[in-house]
């Protein structure tokens, strides 16, 4: 890669950290609307598998997937204004972070109950394959959401249809407290592809090398037809399931030594291996991204509130042009 690639793939991992950082003080601050799900030490999943989408692919991403939302274009402001429940974010006001897409990105917005946008996910690799695209759709779901029902009928239909979806569990080895020993008898979330008739690998997500190489394997396959992929990235996240969360079921011991294993360390030490100034990298990156934070800041903070009456608009979909989508 270029120097350049090399050091845009930094900024978005530090773009990301920047944000989640900020929005957990803000949120303990009182200032924001509806739960907030930290992400923070899963950076390279989310970058390994949008920083080289095209626009007119879609992603679906969950409530610990914010970095998502950002690589794959959507404006920071109005994440952060969505974020703050203000009415110029997504869902102008309506609805919180967790349940609001961006489709002029190609972002399809969650829901609660987890891994429910998967068969959606599918549903949309259908449409392209029956119209030829070659675009694809990438679902992300957790190893706790794997249990539920409609990621087993996603992943059978794909498979029976040949889709090009790529299925991306973000196996963080806690579903909220339930380890993966009590969550699965088998040792890897990946291994139930084969029973689906497609591929199926595991990944450390903390690296963001080896997700860029597999996520850009499972793209290929799915842009030619080859049918869909189950990666599973095995990765951490440093805080609890939500910012209520203390997370009092994990070691200390656990924590560090994952700590160790940052996604953004890991990066800052291949660029320096490269003899890139890193030194001059890190200086510049974190200006431009706390610019960006403080910038978004500002404008969900002046960002109106919604009003009363506006909770009667948007009830039904408008009339669209499907060729244009």
């Amino acid at each position: 890669m270029t120097e350049q690639k090399d050091r845009e793939l930094y900024r978005w991992l530090r773009l990301i950290r920047e944000f989640e950082d900020r929005v957990s003080a803000l949120d303990k601050q009182g200032k924001l609307m509806g739960g907030v799900y930290s992400g923070k030490g899963q950076e390279a999943v989310t970058v390994g598998f949008c920083h080289d989408l095209r626009w007119d692919d879609w992603i679906f991403p969950l409530h610990r997937d914010l970095g998502a939302y950002l690589v794959k274009g959507a404006d920071p402001k109005r994440l952060m204004a969505q974020i703050f429940g203000k009415r110029d974010g997504f869902a102008k006001g309506k609805d919180s972070y967790l349940h609001g897409g961006d489709l002029s990105n190609g972002i399809f917005g969650a829901t609660s109950m987890l891994a429910a946008t998967l068969p959606v996910a599918a549903g949309m690799a259908y449409k392209f394959k029956i119209r030829k695209e070659d675009r694809v759709a990438i679902a992300f779901f957790g190893e706790g959401a794997s249990s539920r029902g409609d990621v087993h009928e996603a992943m059978n239909f794909a498979g029976v249809h040949r889709l090009p979806v790529i299925f991306v569990c973000e196996n963080n080895f806690y579903a909220y407290s339930t380890p993966n020993e009590l969550q699965f008898g088998v040792d890897n979330v990946s291994d139930r592809a084969a029973g689906y008739g497609f591929k199926g690998e595991v990944v450390s997500g903390n690296d963001l090398h080896a997700v860029m190489k597999t996520a850009g394997k499972a793209i290929d396959r799915a842009r030619k037809g080859d049918g869909p992929t189950l990666v599973e990235c095995k990765t951490y996240r440093y805080h609890g399931h939500s910012e209520h969360d203390r997370a009092d079921y994990r070691s200390e011991e656990e924590v560090i030594t994952w700590e160790s294993r940052d996604p953004i360390f890991l990066w800052e030490n291949y660029l320096e291996k490269r003899k890139y100034d890193i030194g001059a990298i890190r200086k510049e990156t974190s200006e431009e991204v706390k610019r960006t934070v403080e910038e978004a800041v500002a404008f969900a903070d002046a960002s109106p509130a919604p009003e009363g009456r506006e909770a009667m608009e948007d009830l039904y979909a408008m009339p669209i042009d499907t060729e244009a989508l």
